[in-house]
């Protein structure tokens, strides 16, 4: 089973996710500070409105990150598959 944090706010996709047999954390901004918040996921979904989020052009990790802004949760469900196979 796959572990996708999913920034709050985001409940339909958390919920979507869900369903759909991942295994989803809700996170917030003073959990995505901590240096060690990306371990165990095997993916993130944001919801894109953070310039910054995470530090994320100095993250060295093969975590995939989806901005779920504009997109439905099936949408992010297709990307997380494709991105995570291998």
């Amino acid at each position: 089973m796959k572990n996708i944090a999913v920034q709050k706010g985001l409940t339909p996709v958390a919920e979507y996710l869900s369903d759909a047999g991942y295994k989803v954390y809700e996170f917030d901004s003073r959990q995505r500070a901590r240096k060690d918040f990306l371990d165990g996921f095997d993916a993130v979904v944001i919801t894109g409105m953070d310039d910054n989020i995470m530090g994320i052009q100095d993250t060295i990790n093969n975590i995939p990150f989806i901005e779920a802004r504009g997109m439905t949760p099936e949408e992010i469900r297709d990307i997380l598959e494709r991105r995570m196979q291998g």
